[in-house]
């Protein structure tokens, strides 16, 4: 599979930001890339810095008006897209929800985000109501794709359930980043526990996983805060948690890479966690907390 990864700055210029996405999109079908996957949120700024309810006025129906102009790049660059948006499902009720559209244009699937953080400067529970569709794989002409999104990406049980349904590899559309009261070593310790959870969950999976993060300051236009810092660092990892490809903290790229799909097989064969887990033991996990 030939996979591209489209890491971009975002402003408050809508049409600017689809447009750029558009021509990463382009760059990375014209460099070979079957499927795509763009960040979390990618048509706008990071919104969630702050909780003003005007800001729902960002979202849009699905379908839509934005899954009308994904649905058109995608059929015309002859590509799986992944992407991210923000939905407005009824009055009152919105989600973050990635849309996987097929090459020709038809929507594969989609996906809404199921856990919702609730942290300075990553007020998301004010915008989304957890998901409801589950943790499906969504088919597509390139495979199965486990498709979450950001907040998901520290739960070991979300990409567990995905690999139990047949994912092939696991992608998380990504808006992370530093605020900016932390300090050096603790900015060095939230970007670490990042990139190791994930790279743990191809580990216990044998699943490849893509995670494509925003990069680039925003700024908190409320004042409270110093705004965001996303760290990039885009990255893509291999069934045993080998790193085939790490982005640049400050720059925005598009990267085209191949990912061999075979491995997983092989991985599993000689590591076969599947086989030896003992499902007879794990009913705790399905409660909060065992006291």
């Amino acid at each position: 599979m030939r996979i591209g990864l489209v890491q971009q700055t975002c402003s408050t210029d809508r049409q600017a930001n689809i447009e750029k996405s558009i021509r990463s999109i382009a760059d990375c079908a014209n460099r070979g890339a079957e499927l795509v996957v763009l960040q979390e949120l990618h048509c706008g700024i990071y919104f969630c810095q702050a909780q003003e309810p005007a800001l729902f006025d960002l979202a849009r129906p699905i379908p839509g008006p934005d899954t009308e102009i994904f649905s058109a790049v995608a059929k015309q660059y002859g590509v799986v897209l992944v992407t991210s948006l923000f939905e407005r499902r009824a009055p009152g009720l919105y989600h973050n929800t990635a849309v996987v559209f097929e090459k020709d244009g038809s929507m594969a699937g989609k996906y809404r985000k199921m856990h919702i953080p609730d942290d300075p400067a990553y007020y998301e529970k004010f915008y989304f109501t957890p998901g409801d569709l589950g943790f499906q794989p969504i088919q597509t002409s390139v495979g199965k794709l486990g498709v979450l999104v950001c907040w998901d990406q520290w739960y070991p049980e979300a990409a567990r359930l995905m690999a139990l349904a047949g994912a092939e590899i696991l992608i998380y559309p990504t808006a992370i980043g530093w605020e900016s009261s932390d300090s050096p070593e603790e900015k060095e310790r939230q970007h670490g526990a990042w990139f190791t959870v994930q790279r743990g969950h191809a580990v216990a999976n044998g699943l490849p996983v893509v995670a494509v993060n925003r990069v680039g300051m925003e700024a908190d236009w409320t004042g409270v805060t110093g705004g965001i810092q996303f760290w990039g660092q885009s990255f893509v990892a291999g069934p045993q948690g080998e790193v085939l490809h790490l982005s640049s903290a400050d720059q925005e790229e598009n990267v085209v890479l191949d990912i061999n799909q075979q491995r997983t097989e092989e991985v599993r064969r000689i590591w076969p966690f599947l086989r030896d887990r003992r499902i007879e033991a794990y009913e705790g996990l399905t409660k909060r907390y065992l006291d």
